[in-house]
């Protein structure tokens, strides 16, 4: 065991070590056990007594599931080189990782799908989602880099036309605060204040009775046979009745690419179907979609 001289506030590593392992609501010993290292030694690492190599920051880390970003910000805590890459999208190494999100937006077309990055920066969106931001309020909604959030929510934005607004605002703020828990990153940790602060548009909110693609509302919530919450939002076709997946990446070893996630709506009932491919001028919707690489 690598023991340094104690410190009174312990070593940078140790406390950021702890502070995850408290976070995830991990006890030492569950922690030690898994990692394959003592408690004892774990005990003295986060405490300050104990140096740990790279290799025991990394397990810990996984262990822990940790972001990439922040692992590296540990691994530069314990003294070593951070372990994986950061290049912004734009960068000519990404190209490969473009081209896919690309054909991923591509072939979900007519409907609608965005990339996104770890603040809810839209990167990337397919040509179906143009259609659904027609009348929005407020310009600098628009203007890039777009908070795909903050555009869902304004006043000035979408949250007019969304017709379970109550509902799909809670199920955006409750998303919202599950990613703050997990990240700890400040910069969404102000964003879900932010939009929690927003006020609520006279125009949007629940709507009063009947059923919505097969699912009746109760407690306050639209859900397709009580399963999901969709985004019920009006259009120029009709109303849009939307169920959203969020794809990610399942082995990334890129901190960029770790942090990008792919939005996709599909159609939860046949009338939403029709009015998506009207919108897209098309029967099968083909279209390219925009891109705005960082």
């Amino acid at each position: 065991m690598s023991l340094s001289r104690p410190s009174p506030s312990g070593s940078p590593i140790g406390a950021l070590l702890r502070a995850w392992r408290q976070r995830r609501r991990r006890s030492q010993l569950d922690l030690a056990l898994d990692a394959e290292v003592s408690q004892r030694h774990l005990s003295f690492v986060e405490s300050g007594r104990a140096a740990p190599s790279r290799e025991m920051v990394l397990r810990l880390a996984e262990q822990l599931e940790v972001p990439l970003r922040e692992r590296n910000a540990l691994l530069l805590a314990a003294g070593y080189a951070p372990a994986f890459a950061e290049r912004p999208l734009g960068h000519p190494a990404m190209a490969a990782a473009r081209a896919m999100v690309e054909r991923i937006l591509e072939a979900h077309a007519p409907h609608p799908a965005l990339a996104v990055d770890r603040h809810w920066r839209l990167v990337a969106a397919n040509a179906a989602v143009a259609p659904l931001l027609e009348g929005v309020a407020e310009a600098a909604l628009l203007a890039p880099p777009v908070n795909v959030l903050r555009l869902s929510l304004h006043p000035r934005g979408l949250a007019p036309r969304i017709a379970n607004l109550g509902a799909w605002r809670a199920h955006l703020l409750e998303r919202l605060r599950r990613q703050v828990a997990a990240s700890a990153d400040p910069a969404l940790a102000a964003l879900l204040a932010e939009l929690a602060a927003l006020e609520t548009p006279a125009a949007g909110g629940e709507v009063a009775g009947g059923e919505v693609a097969g699912g009746e509302m109760a407690g306050g919530e639209m859900a397709v046979d009580g399963l999901a919450v969709p985004l019920e939002l009006e259009s120029r076709a009709g109303r849009l009745s939307l169920l959203s997946t969020t794809t990610v990446f399942g082995t990334p070893v890129e901190v960029t690419l770790s942090e990008l996630a792919i939005e996709a709506f599909y159609p939860a009932d046949a009338a939403t179907a029709g009015r998506l491919r009207r919108l897209a001028g098309t029967k099968k919707g083909a279209g390219a979609p925009s891109s705005a690489w960082p």
